[in-house]
């Protein structure tokens, strides 16, 4: 019986490794499409992101600033084809860290307030008494509907979850790679017979 179990489990594994660098390609465009923005926003306002480093006590924040910025950029349009997508994850991992300890840490884990969740800290629960307050006031207002048309009121958080989500996004692109198939890295590497 487990014999058999066992290679039914060999066969599935066989059946989808063809298969197995569609994941990493999701992550690889899921990370580039917020990676590639978030670095170039570093660039175009690079004098309020050294400002706001400034205010976060990170060191040398207009260097700081502008190697976060090419990590970010840089390292998401390698990451989005694909190209030493190991090497480039490696500063991203550094930036998230950095991230995650100097400008989220404080706030707790949600990076949107949500008190019903069992993360929710003393700001989460002091951001729901303020969503109620400014519910009623959009209640209140004469086009409350246009108000809210396209979302609810929310209060952002700035919790760590969102660094701590793309470190491990980056962490699984360090040790799997780009992806079979799917990535330049792959087509490099069999072409210069390193597979």
């Amino acid at each position: 019986m487990i014999a058999k179990a066992s290679n039914l489990y060999k066969r599935g594994l066989a059946a989808i490794r063809p298969w197995d660098g569609i994941a990493p390609l999701l992550i690889r465009l899921f990370l580039a499409t917020f990676l590639i923005e978030a670095g170039w926003r570093k660039f175009a306002h690079f004098e309020g992101t050294v400002g706001f480093f400034d205010t976060l006590g990170i060191p040398l924040p207009a260097m700081a600033a502008a190697l976060a910025g090419l990590a970010e950029f840089g390292g998401g349009i390698l990451i989005l084809v694909g190209l030493a997508t190991r090497l480039a994850a490696v500063p991203l991992l550094f930036t998230m860290l950095v991230a995650g300890y100097t400008a989220h840490w404080d706030h707790g884990w949600q990076t949107v307030s949500d008190a019903s969740l069992w993360t929710a800290n003393e700001r989460v629960l002091e951001a729901d008494e303020k969503k109620k307050i400014i519910r009623t006031m959009v209640r209140e207002h004469p086009d409350s509907k246009w108000l809210t048309s396209t979302g609810r009121v929310t209060i952002l958080n700035n919790g760590i979850q969102f660094a701590a989500t793309l470190f491990a996004m980056l962490l699984s692109l360090l040790f799997t790679g780009g992806g079979r198939y799917t990535s330049a890295d792959y087509w490099i590497c069999r072409q210069l017979k390193l597979h």
